[in-house]
């Protein structure tokens, strides 16, 4: 992990700490069992950022304004919103065409959000697909 993601990691509160370390693991941890190439890891738009080339990118954050939620943020020009929000209605609340919006009260649903970043990870194979592919 680069210095400025470090940091950036260190800056949230501990409960959120551990939760987005969960996702960038799962990120991580996806993208070798996909056999996908290596993951670029950096900070844009001031948050944590994660990409490879198969795929579309993936941001997280959290917002002290809105403290009690947390979010993975989304390329709104992709399908991949609209798709989860087709797929899981009522698993998972969303923020317009462009995140996954997340309580730091509740347990990360790791099967409904590790379904979602594989599809993100793999949004360039998959996006001409209807639902994509799903």
């Amino acid at each position: 992990m680069e210095q400025k993601v470090k940091d950036k990691f260190d800056w949230y509160p501990d409960d959120i700490y551990t939760l987005l370390i969960e996702v960038r693991t799962m990120i991580l941890q996806l993208a070798s069992t996909l056999d996908l190439e290596e993951v670029t890891e950096s900070l844009k738009w001031g948050e944590p950022s994660y990409s490879v080339k198969s795929g579309s990118p993936i941001r997280m954050d959290w917002k002290e304004k809105i403290p009690e939620n947390y979010f993975l943020f989304f390329n709104c020009n992709t399908t991949l919103v609209a798709t989860f929000r087709e797929l899981y209605p009522d698993e998972l609340e969303f923020q317009g065409n462009r995140a996954i919006v997340l309580s730091r009260s509740s347990p990360l649903p790791k099967n409904v959000i590790s379904h979602c970043l594989t599809l993100a990870l793999t949004y360039q194979q998959i996006k001409h697909l209807p639902l994509l592919g799903q």
